[in-house]
């Protein structure tokens, strides 16, 4: 894994981008605005240990089916992936970043763990940040600190990281109260991966996309207060949906922080939730990238689309901050009224191979990648 890098993007400027090819910097501590987030500094009753959140057995962790590739002998063989990764952001045409993004190639050796094996381990993740900067920044610096401090990881990953969500939820919540000045709100997603398990952990409408042989496969669902699952649990909570926005004040029904809005959260639960849900899967030699972007890419791209265009990028050039920079540019070409942030891991050394698409017997008008985003938007109707 030589050339690994972790960066945490803490800058307040219109542009900031990565590659994980460029050597590696010092230590998250003094990334960029790193006493930035010491500043904020965990509250003391969470810095003594780690504890998992009382909560945690709501928690599930879903699934995607893939068949076992077996070896010579007919025994299961662990896919190991090349992590190579890259990420660029911008503000487009608002005053104001809001956003952060932090990717650790190494994650074990980046936050002073002992790997015990010579299998790979990362974590990526966005945070879309709303009302001030301060919950995206409190919860970039904690959130993988916690999951890195926890006793464990990783060997019970999904409750590992469900637990480290909830408590950086809660230090925010006491940092606040401590702090006025720091009230604000952030969506988040975090990509953790062990050898060839990829899992996802999602709060908000960042979303997670797998390119698996050329298709987009969606590895987080957006939680939007419109949703029929999510409408049901804020009603259950107390809560209600109002012209799209939760309580009629929030687009989305689960955040980090916001704990200075009334109605939308308490000790014990609330309307606004601060539980992630993952999905999980076992990468594959078919698994090619994975697309992690804010909202403000996606309200111009379709999954499908993401991952096409990525595609074809990455065979032209093979790198994957490249990539990134293509997919904001393009979010701007389409006039995304958003910030805009974006990481794209590749798991293979090579690019994304040629696929031959079968001939059809039958000729049709529309084109197979008019039919992949037909598909997604047809499949994101049913949330």
């Amino acid at each position: 894994m030589e050339g690994n890098k972790v960066v945490i993007d803490n800058v307040g400027g219109s542009r900031e981008n990565f590659s994980s090819a460029d050597g590696r910097p010092p230590i998250p501590n003094s990334i960029g605005g790193g006493s930035a987030f010491q500043r904020y500094g965990m509250p003391a009753s969470l810095t003594k240990s780690v504890v998992r959140h009382h909560s945690l057995g709501m928690t599930r962790c879903t699934d995607i089916p893939i068949e076992p590739r077996l070896n010579e002998d007919g025994c299961d063989a662990e896919y190991i992936p090349l992590l190579r990764s890259g990420a660029w952001a911008d503000m487009g045409s608002r005053s104001c970043m809001e956003n952060v993004y932090v990717c650790a190639d190494n994650f074990m050796r980046d936050y002073g763990l002992n790997s015990p094996t010579r299998r790979p381990s990362a974590f990526y993740g966005v945070f879309d940040g709303h009302g001030g900067k301060h919950a995206a920044d409190f919860a970039c610096y904690h959130l993988p600190r916690l999951i890195a401090e926890d006793e464990n990881f990783p060997h019970e990953i999904d409750k590992v990281i469900s637990s480290a969500f909830l408590q950086t939820d809660t230090a925010f919540a006491e940092a606040c109260s401590l702090n006025a000045d720091l009230a604000s709100g952030t969506t988040a997603l975090a990509t953790v991966v062990i050898g060839s398990s990829l899992v996802v952990a999602n709060d908000g409408d960042c979303r997670a996309v797998l390119c698996r042989r050329g298709k987009a496969v969606e590895m987080s669902r957006d939680h939007k207060p419109v949703c029929l699952k999510e409408r049901r649990r804020i009603e259950a909570s107390g809560g209600y949906v109002y012209d799209g926005y939760l309580n009629g004040q929030l687009n989305v029904a689960r955040a980090l922080g916001d704990w200075h809005m009334e109605g939308l959260k308490r000790q014990n639960g609330g309307p606004l939730s601060a539980e992630p849900e993952l999905l999980s899967t076992k990468l594959t030699e078919h698994d090619e990238f994975l697309i992690i972007g804010c909202d403000g890419l996606w309200d111009v791209f379709m999954s499908q689309n993401a991952i096409d265009f990525a595609r074809r990028r990455l065979q032209e050039h093979n790198d994957p901050m490249m990539c990134s920079k293509d997919l904001v540019d393009e979010a701007l070409k389409r006039r995304s009224g958003d910030k805009l942030s974006v990481v794209v891991v590749c798991f293979q050394e090579q690019p994304p191979p040629n696929l031959i698409v079968p001939r059809g017997r039958v000729q049709r008008s529309v084109s197979a990648e008019g039919l992949k985003e037909l598909q997604s938007f047809l499949d994101s109707l049913k949330c």
